[in-house]
């Protein structure tokens, strides 16, 4: 049997090695570019096929990515002009691996629907190292039906794949994991900050953290940064971070419930984002933290 024909909108950090997955196990595939050219010459090299609009990449697909910044991009990419509705048909799937925003999501779908087409939530895990190597997470909520068919489709780039329930279920776990990966990294900064104030030896603050229950992945992600400069461990810039702190808050309050910490961890990124540090990456925070604080951690 034939493989499905793939689309993919959005081949940045996550969706580039996702993308070159799918690509080199065989299925067609076309890519929608963006800002960035980098990522798309590579994947056009490796035998891909660049669209010139959302509406003919979803036309001439039978499953299709997106994988952008928030709901914002998904909104446009779905009913811009020369947008996803206007080439969506009854044999399409869309796969929205975007962090987004589940209402969002739900209401998208339904657009979709009245067209045939039907649409899962795939947010993705870890970070553009295991993009690469096809070795993410997806978190995926939709028809069991759908699911099973996208499956195989799903096996080239992620070797964790959670089905999570209902449509938009997928979003709201991967906003309530990003809340705890993210809310862990603003304490691990506030506290190497205020370490740094207190004039403690770095290295030793890293040896007595990892050697007891306050350790944690994210705290070995951000430490290369404190420690040598290096924050290729963590490729999240604060500017996203932030955008998915506002939308787990959001669903938080419509809930309702209280979300006290939340909210501090979002000023705390607003106001790195606000003095222009959006574009940095997550283990970067420490440094801007005690900058504020009339310390240093190391250059900024």
């Amino acid at each position: 049997m034939s493989k499905p024909r793939i689309g993919y909108i959005g081949v940045g950090l996550m969706g580039h090695g996702a993308a070159k997955n799918i690509l080199e196990k065989g299925y067609p595939l076309t890519i929608m570019g963006h800002r960035n050219r980098a990522p798309v010459d590579d994947l056009v090299k490796r035998g891909a096929k660049e669209s010139t609009s959302a509406a003919v990449t979803a036309r001439n697909s039978e499953i299709l990515f997106l994988c952008l910044p928030s709901s914002i991009e998904v909104e446009a990419a779905i009913y811009g002009a020369d947008g996803v509705l206007q080439g969506a048909h009854a044999k399409l799937i869309v796969v929205d691996c975007t962090t987004a925003d589940p209402n969002s999501t739900r209401r998208i779908a339904g657009d979709l629907g009245k067209q045939g087409a039907a649409m899962v939530d795939a947010p993705l895990g870890r970070t553009p190292k295991e993009a690469e190597a096809g070795k993410l997470s997806t978190y995926v909520g939709g028809d069991p039906t759908v699911v099973k068919k996208l499956r195989p489709v799903m096996e080239c780039y992620a070797d964790t794949i959670v089905e999570v329930g209902a449509l938009g279920m997928g979003h709201t776990l991967k906003l309530i994991n990003n809340f705890i990966s993210i809310g862990n990294c603003a304490i691990i900064a506030e506290a190497a900050a205020t370490a740094a104030k207190l004039g403690v030896d770095m290295r030793k603050f890293y040896e007595v953290i990892s050697a007891g229950g306050a350790n944690s992945k994210m705290f070995q992600m951000v430490m290369p940064w404190v420690l040598e400069g290096d924050d290729s461990q963590l490729k999240g810039p604060l500017r996203i971070a932030g955008k998915d702190l506002r939308f787990y808050t959001r669903l938080a309050e419509q809930a309702p419930a209280a979300a006290f910490i939340a909210q501090a961890v979002n000023q705390t990124l607003q106001l790195c984002n606000v003095r222009g540090h959006g574009e940095r990456f997550l283990p970067v925070l420490p440094g801007i933290l005690a900058e504020l604080n009339g310390a240093k951690v190391r250059d900024l």
